[in-house]
């Protein structure tokens, strides 16, 4: 399933791949695309919405839903 979050605080690639590892905690099979000009982490992956979500706050920053 593809998920698309707002994902406000991401400053930098070091940002970018906290996000990515948040996410593949979760879920090791998810793929990721971030768009940090845009606020926006579109993740393909089996896992819940609330549970990628919750994965990313932990990292830090804050995730709009």
């Amino acid at each position: 399933m593809n998920q698309t979050f707002t994902v406000t605080g991401m400053t930098c690639n070091h940002c970018e791949q906290a996000v990515t590892r948040a996410v593949k905690q979760v879920d090791p099979q998810a793929q990721v695309k971030i768009d940090r000009a845009q606020n926006r982490v579109e993740v393909q992956s089996d896992a819940s919405r609330d549970v990628l979500a919750k994965a990313i706050a932990e990292e830090g920053y804050a995730v709009a839903q």
